[in-house]
């Protein structure tokens, strides 16, 4: 099977075929940093981090940019709040998101451009919309002429008659049409504010996107990706903006499902944020990675504690089956290749839950060739294991998650629990039961768990 996916703008399932063959372009829309992440913000991270490994490991060479946007409304709202310059709580906010996908193993991007740092690339594609009659300056701000480009509304499938209008400026604004949506947004007192030729001001919310991927990705690209609720009015107005100027803009519209809590999406706005700092005090990286992974990226994640339990439970399933695995017959290399079945799934759209089936039944034949002490297939199985885990970013026995238990503590660890089991183990060779019975609890007091297997007794720590 070739490699396919959704696309919103089809609204079907299309075959991939990159502008330049072996080549794939990504451009995700990343945070508006006025605030924390909450776990439906790193969904997206985590979804399209697997769809950049999934290519890469289909042997295309990547090129993915993931932007920042570090001015607009909610930014100043916040700034003005605390009594503190936008860039301070804009750079506050992006080191939390940073350190938010680097706790997710989430690879970075190849390159995170700003928006306060392309205000030339946005006066230059104003200037071309302009000169092309689909956009006009008016009252210190530039908007785009919704009724200029007669397929406005095709990405989302809305009639322009029927939407309601756009509310990026106040409706004193000098509009046109009040559909008309800001390129620009005139200088206020007090906000931060550029030059331009049509007056000082700050760039409006959908054009800085289109500025920043034409510039890194080139006029056409393959892959736009971005959360569900971007589609309207966002995604359709950089569309219709880049293609209005000239630009072919993305090929393929990919849109991940949003993080509900009790059916409602989770926002701010509704003070139901799970934020991912408090999450990540209640379950590990790897963990919370699983849980926001393991669903197919279009369908809507319901979060509830039993369902993030579930998760955890899931993962350490995997878990626990690579460290048994790797004590009997060391950890290896990933596989070259991964099965067939689990290819085919993520072909098929990145179907992770049917890829993770195929893990899933590896790990049982696994755990069953352990049993058996067949030491050839456990090896065959944990390469297998690795192979596909490394595509959704979940490898136990790799950077970042091998030094989880116990950090660089591990080594210090090892060597006590090792003196430990071998005292248990003279304890029991010498028929000392009540003795090797207590080291064993002590160890369980201590956090580390001990497990008599076929190979031998083997410790985890407790997570």
């Amino acid at each position: 099977m070739s490699l396919r996916f959704y696309d919103t703008a089809a609204r079907a399932v299309r075959e991939f075929s990159p502008v330049v063959p072996g080549k794939a372009s990504l451009y995700l829309c990343g945070a508006t940093v006025q605030a924390p992440p909450h776990i439906g913000h790193i969904r997206s991270g985590v979804v399209f981090d697997i769809l950049v490994r999934w290519l890469a490991k289909s042997r295309y060479q990547v090129l993915f940019c993931r932007n920042v946007t570090d001015i607009d409304d909610k930014i100043l709202r916040v700034a003005a709040a605390e009594e503190v310059p936008y860039w301070q709580v804009a750079q506050r906010n992006e080191r939390a998101f940073s350190r938010a996908y680097d706790a997710l193993g989430c690879l970075p991007p190849d390159v995170e451009p700003r928006a306060t740092g392309h205000v030339p690339e946005m006066i230059t594609l104003m200037r071309r919309l302009i000169d092309g009659g689909h956009a006009y300056a008016a009252g210190g701000g530039v908007y785009f002429d919704v009724s200029s480009y007669p397929r406005y509304g095709e990405l989302s499938g809305q009639r322009p008659e029927h939407m309601r209008p756009a509310d990026d400026t106040e409706p004193a604004e000098a509009k046109r049409d009040p559909r008309d949506f800001a390129l620009w947004k005139g200088a206020k007192p007090g906000e931060p504010a550029w030059e331009t030729p049509w007056g000082p001001g700050r760039p409006g919310w959908h054009l800085e996107c289109s500025a920043m991927a034409t510039k890194y990705l080139g006029p056409e690209f393959d892959i736009h990706g971005g959360g569900l609720d971007l589609v309207f009015p966002h995604h359709e107005n950089e569309q219709a903006q880049s293609r209005a100027a000239g630009d072919r803009f993305a090929r393929y519209w990919l849109h991940n499902g949003l993080v509900d809590t009790a059916g409602e999406k989770m926002s701010k706005s509704l003070g139901n944020s799970l934020l991912t700092d408090v999450v990540l005090r209640q379950v590990r990286p790897a963990e919370l990675r699983y849980y926001l992974g393991q669903a197919h990226y279009r369908s809507a994640l319901e979060y509830s504690a039993d369902a993030l339990a579930e998760s955890v439970a899931a993962y350490r399933k995997l878990e626990g089956f690579a460290a048994r695995a790797a004590e009997v017959s060391g950890a290896g290399e990933p596989a070259p290749q991964v099965p067939a079945a689990f290819a085919a799934a993520m072909d098929d759209d990145l179907a992770v839950p049917q890829a993770l089936a195929v893990v899933h039944e590896a790990v049982g034949a696994g755990n069953t060739a352990l049993a058996a002490g067949d030491t050839a297939v456990v090896t065959a199985r944990l390469a297998e294991v690795r192979a596909m885990l490394g595509v959704l970013g979940l490898d136990p026995l790799a950077e970042p998650w091998l030094a989880e238990g116990g950090g660089d503590l591990r080594p210090v660890v090892s060597a006590l629990a090792g003196l430990a089991l071998a005292q248990r183990e003279a304890a029991r060779q010498r028929k000392d039961y009540e003795a090797a019975d207590a080291i064993r609890d002590e160890l369980k007091a201590a956090g580390v768990l001990v497990e008599d297997t076929p190979y031998g007794p083997r410790w985890e720590l407790k997570h």
